[in-house]
């Protein structure tokens, strides 16, 4: 039965076209492993009932579906403008401190802090750089004036990139950790954090978790990079950090377009020499938002992506405001699928020869998880399965991108949910309160009963010894069914 599941996981932004239990139920079969909930746009008693849906949905069906919160950081905009304003190549504008209505000389700009930021010389983009201004003058208080360098049309409330200007606001602002605290009541599974330049960043983040009550297990953060420094930074960040996304939106505006598709590949391969979890976002399939058929052009995008070894590929228009919520998911679950089962992509993702990079003082499990891998690879074993209380083992296996299946049980609920944004990770409930070579025994015959193996194959088990002391992965064995 769970043979041909794909490895690579898929991301669904709910929105008004996916915000109904029917539609959730029917994305779930045809593929999501994670909803999203960007709380750009959120109404905390919609995202509350669209929660509860999910977890309904986990419980009737035997589902694992995570929630992802993204949170909508420091997004610079511009504010209301009149109908029909028009820039051209030379107009002057002025961006000003005060909520006036905008036109085509004058408009509000929500960054108090922009007069001291931004240098003459500095470009300003808008709507995605459809609009390019260059900075000729600034008081410093609460006017800059900026030339029109490419012109179309200006329209209410667009955002506003400013690629060589050193931003002085912090990666979490106030709306940011009111929605913060509110996903924490919910206990989502994972939280995003936008626009990550530095560790310091990721740091603020933890610590506003650590201080929350539902602390009981930290949730995992993925840091958004999607600015230049968050690329030249990525070392640090990926020390601190739990997972990553390549938010291709902004970072297509803020650094040079044609330098996104190697930054997406080298990012990925990084992820994976710490561990972490990498996801590809933005305008995967963006054409089906309104047409049944995706172009050839995103197919390649979605299939290069899972070659280049992304835990997972998200959709944001697509599912949340798109006219076929379900049908898109079916398109990609095919293309995922089909990438996967290529030699191409057997070749492309293999067990990392570099050394992983250990962050803390697991050695010993980081080594006993590389030996899991190399023995699938010499002994041909169907399944790595594991037991954890944290995740962490699911995390260092699923990096070196194995040619098995990765079987995970948990007596913790949130880390089973958490851990269905890993790729190739299928994980379940089992409390452990068993000694070792009994616990072996059964969670064999679980991955039996599930459909992952069959009688003779050879599996690797992973076990903490003492078993029920929630201890650190140190025992491998190599068993058949």
């Amino acid at each position: 039965m769970n043979k041909n599941l794909k490895k690579t996981k898929i991301i669904a932004t709910l929105g008004p076209a996916s915000s109904d239990k029917e539609t959730m139920i029917q994305m779930v079969k045809a593929g999501v492993d994670v909803f999203r909930i960007n709380f750009s746009h959120a109404d905390y008693d919609l995202v509350k009932r669209n929660v509860d849906i999910i977890r309904e949905i986990n419980q009737e069906y035997g589902y694992s579906v995570a929630i992802l919160g993204d949170l909508q950081g420091p997004k610079l905009r511009v504010g209301v403008v009149k109908e029909g304003a028009f820039l051209n190549p030379g107009d002057v504008l002025t961006f000003t401190n005060e909520k006036v209505e905008g036109d085509s000389t004058k408009v509000y700009m929500t960054y108090e802090k922009f007069p001291q930021d931004v240098k003459v010389g500095e470009r300003i983009l808008i709507d995605d750089g459809k609009l390019v201004l260059e900075v000729i003058e600034t008081n410093e208080k609460d006017t800059v004036k900026a030339k029109t360098i490419q012109g179309g049309p200006l329209s209410s409330k667009k955002g506003v990139n400013l690629p060589n200007t050193n931003v002085s606001l912090p990666a979490l602002t106030e709306k940011d950790i009111q929605d913060a605290n509110f996903m924490l009541d919910l206990e989502f599974d994972w939280i995003a954090l936008s626009f990550v330049r530095h560790a310091q960043d990721i740091k603020d983040l933890k610590i506003l978790i650590e201080n929350h009550p539902t602390n009981n297990i930290k949730t995992p953060i993925i840091a958004k990079i999607e600015k230049p420094e968050g690329v030249k930074n990525i070392e640090e960040i990926l020390v601190e950090c739990d997972g990553l996304m390549v938010a291709r939106g902004d970072l297509g505006v803020e650094v040079p377009m044609e330098q996104v598709p190697v930054i997406q590949k080298n990012l990925v391969h990084k992820a994976r020499l710490y561990s972490k979890p990498v996801i590809i976002a933005t305008q995967m399939m963006e054409t089906m938002i309104t047409s049944l058929t995706p172009t050839r052009a995103e197919v390649n995008d979605v299939a290069n992506s899972v070659m280049d070894g992304a835990d997972a590929v998200m959709l944001s228009g697509e599912t949340s405001v798109g006219k076929y919520p379900v049908d898109v998911i079916k398109n990609m679950t095919k293309i995922v699928k089909t990438t996967e089962t290529t030699h191409l992509y057997a070749k492309q993702n293999v067990p990392l020869e570099e050394k992983i990079n250990c962050v803390d003082d697991r050695f010993v499990t980081d080594m006993v998880c590389r030996s899991a891998v190399d023995i699938v690879r010499n002994a041909g074993a169907e399944a790595i399965i594991t037991l954890t209380s944290s995740g962490y083992t699911a995390f260092q296996i699923s990096a070196h991108r194995p040619d098995a299946h990765i079987i995970v049980f948990s007596s913790n609920r949130r880390v089973i949910t958490m851990l269905n944004l890993l790729w190739g990770v299928r994980a379940f409930y089992y409390d452990m309160q068993k000694s070792t070579d009994e616990t072996v025994i059964q969670v064999n015959m679980l991955a039996h009963n599930y459909g992952f193996v069959e009688q003779g194959d050879f599996v690797i088990n992973l076990n903490a010894m003492p078993v029920h002391y929630g201890g650190k992965t140190n025992t491998l064995r190599l068993t058949t069914i």
